[in-house]
């Protein structure tokens, strides 16, 4: 079995092969990745179906189809991606050739999460090999039937001299960190990114993290109360609550609480039925040890449940569970839930709800629910956040022309579509110079004093508004930068 240093020296051969550089290579690869991805759709189905009991519709649209329009959408813009960049010149580089080239990083540690556990390290995988980058994937241990997949199914389909994936606990990451890489791509918590960015620190690995936070949703002003319900319900308890773009708390005035509450009642009622524990629609905590760190925040908490509550610890069960009277220091506010709780909080007016968002740190995404586009742009132009959305809540993400990623303590770097090539990729300033106007140079080659002599003389007949004769001298002068009277 390979040690990690020698996986990585084997990925890191292929690399310097230049392998990965022409489209070719790329485009082949994700058609690889794109064939695994319809020909196992059923165990794919299945293994997510093991670990988060994700229903079948829930596990195509945010984890299948998510990655398989991410293929699409860089399949066919990879060309132009690729292309240089020409930018604008001028005076002094006119006749130059002035360009941006992307370039590959080289070999890239893909780290995922297990909250979605395919969607979330494939989607950066399909990045790195855009970029034309080798990589290492290391999925998520917490979700061991996909795990176990992705390792076996990667080999088949991916070149194995550019891809490979390493699996294991926190030790073997830990481990795994210790060598050097040229990008680490992480997406989980708070507390393991700071740790990440530790051990990248010592080898000046440039890092992109994909955190969480407490997302807020603000409903404000005129609003469709049902439609609301039912969007916030949706996005609330997707994949029951274990998304870091759900809304994590709600804010609203008291009399928008009382009105949504038996709307938000009506709605999972609809969505889940009276029994939600029997529904095929809900699925279950990822383990036990994540279902008694949500039990335990709800017995600390002093708000007031008001829908659900009902647990089962064998089955990994918690129902959709709504709660109010709920205190900014209340313990379901001290981290991101993520998790079937939704708290709701009050604030009468709109700086009032603003004011009480920014005092918590910088979210993933940010959503506010109202008709009244007044409220939707002042929460905008007010507020910070990775994402924002009006009216809906997480589909935002999904549109691959749109930049995916945090801000502050929700994270750094984006992805999805060109914003994740751009990410894995160096931006290389290039000027092609030929040598042309060598004379020209004089004006700054050494010894300088006879080029300030000469200088002084030009400056003397701009002065003396002689431009007919000196225009073509001046305008060399400007060309290098060279301040001049007549300007």
């Amino acid at each position: 079995m390979e040690t990690h240093s020698q996986i990585l020296d084997r990925l890191r051969s292929a690399f310097r092969s230049g392998i990965t550089v022409p489209e070719a290579f790329r485009q082949a690869q994700l058609k690889q990745l794109m064939s695994l991805m319809t020909e196992n759709e059923d165990q794919i189905l299945d293994a997510l179906k093991k670990d988060l009991a994700k229903p079948k519709f829930e596990s195509i649209i945010a984890e299948v189809d998510m990655v398989i329009n991410e293929l699409h959408f860089t399949i066919a813009n990879l060309n132009s991606w690729m292309q240089p960049e020409y930018v604008s010149k001028n005076l002094a580089t006119k006749l130059d050739d002035c360009f941006v080239r992307r370039e590959p990083l080289g070999v890239v540690l893909i780290i995922g999460p297990w909250n979605y556990p395919l969607q979330l390290l494939l989607s950066p995988l399909i990045a790195a090999i855009g970029a034309g980058n080798c990589a290492i994937i290391k999925p998520s241990e917490v979700s061991a039937a996909t795990d176990a997949l992705v390792a076996e199914l990667i080999p088949k389909y991916m070149s194995q001299d550019c891809y490979a994936v390493v699996r294991g606990a926190a030790e073997e990451t830990k481990a795994l960190l210790k060598n050097r890489f040229d990008h680490i791509f992480y997406t989980g918590s708070q507390a393991v990114a700071r740790h990440i960015l530790h051990a990248a620190a010592d080898h000046l690995t440039p890092v992109t993290l994909e955190l969480g936070g407490k997302c807020p949703c603000l409903i404000y002003g005129k609003v469709n109360i049902t439609y609301a319900a039912r969007r916030l319900a949706w996005s609330k308890f997707f994949n029951t609550g274990q998304s870091c773009v759900a809304p994590d708390f709600l804010v609203c005035s008291k009399a928008t609480r009382d009105a949504l509450l038996p709307a938000l009642r009506q709605t999972l009622e609809d969505f889940y039925s009276k029994e939600p524990e029997s529904s095929s629609d809900l699925p279950r905590i990822v383990s036990p040890r994540h279902w008694t760190r949500l039990m335990e925040l709800l017995k600390r908490s002093k708000g007031k449940v008001v829908m659900g509550g009902e647990s089962n610890e064998e089955n990994k069960y918690i129902a959709p569970t709504v709660l109010v009277d709920v205190a900014e220091d209340d313990a379901l506010m001290e981290e991101e839930i993520f998790g079937p709780f939704l708290p709701i909080l009050t604030a009468e007016t709109l700086e009032e709800a603003i004011a009480l968002i920014n005092r918590q740190e910088k979210p993933l995404a940010l959503y506010v629910f109202s008709e009244e586009s007044s409220v939707v742009n002042t929460v905008l132009e007010k507020s910070s956040s990775g994402g924002f959305c009006s009216n809906d809540g997480i589909i935002h993400m999904a549109l691959p022309t749109l930049p995916f990623g945090g801000v502050g303590a929700s994270g750094f770097g984006s992805y999805h579509g060109r914003w994740g090539f751009e990410t894995l990729s160096h931006q290389r300033a290039v000027m092609l110079r030929g040598w042309t106007l060598e004379r020209l140079n004089g004006l700054r080659y050494p010894p300088l004093h006879r080029g300030q002599a000469e200088l002084a003389a030009l400056d003397h007949l701009c002065q003396t508004q002689l431009l007919t004769h000196v225009m073509c001298v001046c305008v060399c002068m400007r060309m290098f930068g060279i301040y001049c009277h007549c300007d």
